[in-house]
């Protein structure tokens, strides 16, 4: 058996077994539907289709993106642009994605929307062949670099543990608005990439975070500023060799898409659907345990969509 196939079916077997985020049937797939409490989910994970159409049925059922972004706001989207290779490669964010996203910012009355990443490989590249730099530009948003030190401000992590202060890029600091767009991948350093560990990307020194308890600085780093929607995709997931990967072999295709305001639960839900425990992740356990959000799914109001 080939290796690309031995993951789908071990990953697929995973996820039939699965747990909270089993899909065995499905409610209503149009609407913004509340749950019994007549409150918003407090997640909303889909399967099936295509990443605008998810997304599109996803932000429905959490009462819509006026329910984050108000008229007037400036929006700053934050996907993973890191890594200089098409989007087959499953290294960055979604393309078709990131565009929706930033459609339905507009749509709720955005005033600008902004879309940055300090990326790994050079960003020039890592922006165009990543196809977000073209994405961002047909929905109608505007990217910047986040290359240089002199984009970055000095803030504090007053309930950080261990990383106390960071240099921050100005665009989350004057944004009204934070919405977080990783993609669900391996990550040999942080075990598991997704939403908090995406934060890596606003700052400037990340090399600090690498020397001084990785887990314990990613948790910080989510201590200073929660995004107000969090949108994981799931779509290509990178199942080894991230966070760049070697090849499209180390990929599968899941189709599916994750949306909570609570960082924490996002990521709790998007590791199950890696084979994985949230406890096991250490940053996840450790965002949890200072009160960044909640992994703890079973408390939670979780609503289900098959496309």
């Amino acid at each position: 058996m080939k290796r690309r196939e031995f993951i789908r079916k071990s990953v697929g077997a995973g996820f039939i077994a699965g747990t909270t985020l089993s899909f065995t049937g499905y409610n209503k797939l149009f609407g913004a539907e509340l749950n019994e409490k007549n409150t918003p989910y407090d997640l909303v994970a889909a399967r099936g289709g295509e990443p605008e159409v998810m997304f599109d049925r996803a932000i429905a059922a959490m009462g819509g993106m006026q329910a984050y972004v108000k008229p007037n706001q400036s929006v700053l989207v934050k996907p993973n642009i890191g890594w200089d290779v098409i989007p087959e490669r499953g290294a960055n964010t979604n393309p078709g994605l990131v565009k929706r996203i930033i459609e339905h910012c507009f749509e709720a009355g955005a005033r600008e929307v902004i879309v940055f990443d300090h990326t790994c490989d050079n960003w020039r590249r890592s922006y165009e062949n990543s196809g977000i730099e073209r994405a961002v530009n047909d929905g109608g948003g505007r990217i910047i670099p986040g290359n240089d030190e002199s984009f970055y401000r000095d803030v504090t992590l007053p309930e950080a543990r261990q990383m106390k202060e960071a240099k921050v890029h100005e665009a989350l600091i004057n944004a009204d608005v934070f919405i977080n767009v990783p993609v669900l991948k391996h990550h040999g350093g942080a075990q598991i990439t997704i939403s908090i560990k995406n934060l890596m990307g606003i700052v400037w020194d990340r090399r600090y975070m690498h020397r001084n308890d990785l887990q314990q600085c990613i948790a910080d780093l989510g201590s200073y500023r929660k995004p107000d929607l969090n949108i994981v995709d799931a779509y290509r997931v990178m199942m080894q060799n991230g966070p760049r990967g070697v090849s499209e072999d180390d990929i599968v295709v899941m189709k599916s898409l994750i949306v909570s305001p609570d960082m924490v639960a996002a990521d709790a839900a998007a590791s199950r659907l890696f084979g994985a425990t949230p406890a096991q992740i250490g940053h996840i356990r450790i965002g949890h345990e200072m009160g960044l959000g909640n992994m703890d799914l079973e408390s939670q109001s979780i609503h289900r969509i098959v496309v």
